[in-house]
């Protein structure tokens, strides 16, 4: 009687711990592998640590205008070239930010603009090289609610400053005799999401955003994208390029829409 009084002690004991430790956690879904298979065809993506940067804060101070740097390391030496560049939000309601296509003869080396972040999220920029080759680095940001966040600017100022467009350039440290240019193209352009709600209707505005810029020195081109959801309000790219000599500098951006907007400087007096 004894020990089968302690057999069921044992066992009571046994199925306590049994019910006390916790099971396995399951792991957080990763979003990537299927990204890299929709947006990529499944190619085989490359360590881009030698090959592109791309700089996020980690915490955003404001999810719906989150900078984002995209910069060239490739060394001095190296005979390759970046052909685009992918910007993957991974957890966005569309991933897919932006592609930028660079001139073949312009050398841009840096690329910045501001995006919308809806959740905390792996941030992928994939460069493709002339070599045929993906390269891929990737930053995590803490920012949640930049693709519902309500718009800066009321309905009617959107409109007066709709494809409106703005042309600055920056001084280079480098000596004057450099024709390594810094400049920044921005666009008057409500770029609605399709998931902001109309505060007085209580309606969701319907997406309505610029998905194709193109920048050119005379007609060579410096820098296409093909845009999202995710660029913030008003379109800001910021860059540097290799001049060819050419005396405008020209843009042409489109919305889904179907609006063209076009605009071209003095390359030596930009103005507005």
């Amino acid at each position: 009687m004894m020990a089968c009084t302690r057999r069921l002690t044992l066992t009571a004991v046994l199925l306590g711990i049994a019910f006390v430790v916790p099971a396995p956690a399951e792991e957080a879904y990763d979003p990537w592998p299927g990204l890299v298979q929709d947006i990529f065809n499944s190619r085989p993506m490359n360590d881009g640590s030698t090959v592109i940067g791309i700089e996020m804060p980690y915490r955003a101070e404001d999810a719906a205008i989150v900078p984002v740097t995209l910069r060239s390391k490739l060394s001095p030496g190296d005979a390759r070239r970046i052909r685009s560049i992918t910007l993957v939000i991974d957890r966005n309601p569309a991933p897919m930010a932006a592609k930028f296509e660079l001139g073949p003869d312009a050398n841009v080396t840096e690329i910045s603009t501001r995006v919308r972040v809806n959740n905390y999220t792996d941030v992928h920029a994939v460069a493709e090289l002339s070599d045929g080759q993906l390269y891929v680095s990737k930053v995590y940001v803490k920012a949640s609610g930049g693709c519902s966040a309500p718009a800066g600017k009321n309905i009617e100022e959107a409109r007066n400053r709709l494809g409106q467009m703005r042309y600055r350039q920056f001084a280079r440290e480098e000596a004057p005799a450099s024709r390594v240019r810094e400049a920044q193209i921005m666009i008057g352009h409500p770029n609605n999401s399709g998931l902001q709600m109309d505060q007085v209707t209580q309606l969701y505005i319907p997406a309505f955003f610029i998905n194709q810029l193109k920048l050119m020195q005379d007609d060579s081109p410096v820098l296409s994208m093909e845009g999202g959801i995710s660029i913030s309000e008003d379109p800001n790219l910021r860059f540097t390029y290799v001049s060819n000599g050419a005396k405008r500098f020209r843009a042409e951006a489109k919305d889904t829409d179907g609006h063209v907007f076009r605009n071209e400087w003095d390359v030596e007096k930009p103005g507005t």
